[in-house]
């Protein structure tokens, strides 16, 4: 791992796209990996998870009185994240360097003019509940040398899961599916492909109450694709724009598939399951078949949706039979990767230094990423 200052344990915070909650590590960094030392999550819950699903539905017509008051209520629920996390690994406070918080993005506009994004979650109040520094705001800085300001994600696979002699892809399958590809004597490349879990989760929870998701893909392998409508959902001239890009559920709305639902939506729901799977599942392997460079004969999976063997065997087929594993098989399980991620830019925050992000965000420039808040 690259160099940093005295003391070597960080706190990482994330909440990702499908807003279901906060992942948490502590993580270790003293040695030629990380270590994890613990790792949570807590769930959104009551007001605060239907105030998220209202910002998910339509962020243009949030109110910012209301936004402001999201705002601190999950810089309260991030700082309590952390010190459970902290508590779990048997630390304290002042065992921790730095936590690194992601916050919860609220909108992402790369593409506007000017661009922009915003990530929530205050972290004054974070490092004021938990006596910590806290590293915060990491996509504006990039945004502002002109990349996109995501993913970010490439930077740390790059560090972690780069091989010597195999071209690899690096796959983070939260609510959008971002890649990594990682090929011997090239520079790291990485993007966003386009939804990974966002419509899936979305269309089993206006069918099913009892989950926020379908369990293993278990219902869109009952249904069966329909060629037809997947070949208009892979139209979406976003799939065609090259890299760098980078979207989120802004783009890829709950009105976007609402429009381009099938008129036989209604009486095939699991058909419609298992067409939005195929569609994630085919937007990322052709995203990679058509990047330039060495072809990866590996796929790592990370992110909430390593754990949906349904969209794994899909991505694995689709992908001509590429052999596709979980980063538990590398030694970070996937669940806690992008948690890793914020905490390993803390450290390098801390050190001072700046990421070359060009070949990934497109940035003009090398960026310090992340603002340093004290305690």
């Amino acid at each position: 791992m690259d160099s940093a200052p005295p003391g070597e344990i960080y706190v990482g915070l994330i909440s990702g796209t499908s807003m279901d909650g906060i992942d948490a590590v502590a993580v270790d960094f003293d040695g030629n990996a990380p270590r994890l030392l613990a790792a949570t999550t807590l769930p959104f819950k009551g007001e605060l998870r239907e105030t998220l699903d209202t910002v998910r539905r339509d962020p243009d017509h949030f109110p910012v009185a209301r936004l402001g008051w999201l705002d601190a209520v999950l810089g309260d629920r991030f700082a309590e994240a952390a010190r459970v996390a902290i508590d779990l690994a048997g630390l304290a406070p002042s065992d921790i360097t730095a936590i690194g918080s992601h916050g919860q993005t609220i909108v992402h506009h790369a593409e506007a003019d000017p661009p922009y994004t915003l990530q929530i979650a205050d972290p004054h109040r974070i490092a004021a509940i938990t006596g910590i520094v806290t590293v915060a705001d990491f996509r504006r800085a990039d945004l502002a040398a002109g990349g996109q300001g995501a993913p970010l994600a490439p930077l740390l696979h790059e560090a972690l899961f780069r091989s010597p002699d195999e071209a690899r892809a690096v796959v983070n399958l939260g609510g959008i599916a971002n890649v990594t590809l990682l090929a011997p004597g090239e520079p790291v490349r990485g993007f966003d492909t386009g939804p990974a879990n966002c419509f899936l989760d979305l269309w089993y929870r206006r069918h099913f109450n009892s989950a926020r998701f379908d369990a293993g893909g278990r219902w869109a392998a009952s249904g069966t694709v329909d060629e037809g409508w997947l070949e208009r959902l892979m139209d979406d001239p976003y799939l065609a724009r090259p890299a760098p890009k980078s979207t989120g559920i802004e783009y890829f709305t709950p009105a976007w598939l609402d429009s381009r639902l099938p008129d036989w939506a209604a009486s095939r729901p699991a058909d419609v399951q298992a067409t939005l799977a195929e569609f994630s599942a085919r937007a990322l392997t052709e995203a990679i078949d058509t990047a330039p460079g060495e072809a990866p004969s590996l796929l790592v999976a990370c992110g909430g949706g390593a754990a949906n063997a349904d969209l794994l065997e899909r991505i694995e087929r689709c992908g001509g039979g590429i052999r596709v594993i979980p980063s538990d098989e590398l030694g970070l399980a996937a669940d806690h990767v992008e948690a890793t991620l914020f905490a390993w830019l803390a450290r390098v925050r801390l050190s001072g230094r700046s990421l070359d992000t060009q070949s990934v965000t497109g940035a003009r420039r090398p960026v310090k990423l992340g603002v340093i808040h004290s305690a």
